[in-house]
């Protein structure tokens, strides 16, 4: 179970002191920016973002949960088919059946490879996992409910940008690119546990998988509802109307954002009368394949170089996938 030490609050320490600081010394020239009605159509849009996501948050977490209490490793790497196309196409629909959110992702996967699940198969895994689940593709089509279109897009485009970038390295990779320091995990416990059994064991991991999701989704929250506030409406349609612009500027929103899978489509539908809407899709298909987060616990489970180049194919194939999507919507 995790323990709480204090050198885990001393990022928010920092980046409080660092806020505090830049705010005394730049309010004091912008002060018109406390007027009521930025304020309130602040207090506006963080608040519906927010209540919207959250349901399907605390749901994505106990689904997580569930599966790992309750579904050993072990099942799992026997149902992989031995050949590749089956092997990937198996990789892409597993989200389906144990729907975890990126956050979860990377243990588990770690925990597979090293009980023998193939390369290839652990990428299609990650990238497809944590958007092609029934909790994400709920939220999705909550978010737009006047544009259902986006929903079935976002699950079909995602299914194949995991698949081709599974095929490719089937193809192209033949060592481990594994770090050596990595070892066979032997230090988790085991399912059931934990003071109290079972139960008492979905409780612990709910919980902490919902606070580690929270602070993320909160975060995305107040700097979209930041945007959406402070940020000339006029300077938004201008990267909206340029498409080569809105497909990286929302790219790179949904990597600086790391918004957990369930809620990021709430995040997106804000821009939807802004932005075309292939730059929302891909949005909403880089940010659970890769953004600040996931990169860093990628390059902890990967040697640099392979890790450099995963993040090439997923934002190529993200960027080409979106704007061909785009023709069709």
């Amino acid at each position: 179970m995790t323990t709480f030490t204090p050198f885990k609050i001393l990022p928010l320490l920092f980046s409080a002191a660092f806020l505090l600081t830049a705010g005394s010394l730049w309010l004091p020239g912008h002060l018109s920016l406390l007027d009521n009605g930025y304020v309130d159509t602040f207090k506006t849009a963080f608040l519906g973002i927010l209540l919207e996501a959250l349901p399907f948050v605390l749901l994505g977490a106990l689904l997580s949960s569930l599966l790992r209490v309750f579904v050993p490793d072990e099942l799992i790497s026997r149902w992989i088919p031995r050949r590749a196309v089956p092997a990937i196409l198996f990789g892409c629909l597993l989200g389906i059946l144990f729907p975890v959110c990126e956050c979860g992702m990377i243990p588990l996967v770690r925990r597979l490879m090293h009980k023998g699940m193939p390369l290839y198969v652990a990428i299609v895994f990650i990238l497809s996992g944590p958007i092609l689940n029934p909790v994400v593709y709920g939220a999705t089509l909550t978010a737009f409910r006047s544009h259902p279109e986006l929903a079935y897009t976002r699950m079909g485009l995602a299914f194949a940008v995991a698949a081709c970038i599974g095929l490719i390295i089937y193809g192209t990779v033949r060592r481990s690119p594994l770090r050596l320091s990595i070892r066979r995990e032997g230090s988790e416990e085991p399912h059931g546990t934990l003071r109290g059994g079972r139960a008492a064991a979905v409780l612990v991991h709910t919980s902490d998988e919902f606070f580690e999701m929270g602070k993320f989704l909160i975060i995305g929250c107040l700097l979209t509802a930041g945007i959406q506030t402070f940020m000339n409406q006029s300077s938004l349609s201008a990267i909206g109307d340029r498409p080569l612009g809105s497909y990286v500027f929302m790219m790179g929103l949904a990597f600086a954002l790391s918004l957990c899978s369930t809620s990021d489509a709430f995040v997106a539908s804000t821009f939807l009368h802004t932005f075309p809407s292939g730059a929302l899709l891909a949005f909403m298909v880089l940010g659970p394949m890769l953004d600040f987060k996931n990169a860093l616990m990628l390059l902890s489970l990967f040697k640099t170089r392979f890790a450099l180049y995963l993040f090439f194919l997923i934002a190529a194939a993200v960027f080409t996938g979106s704007v061909l999507a785009s023709f069709w919507l």
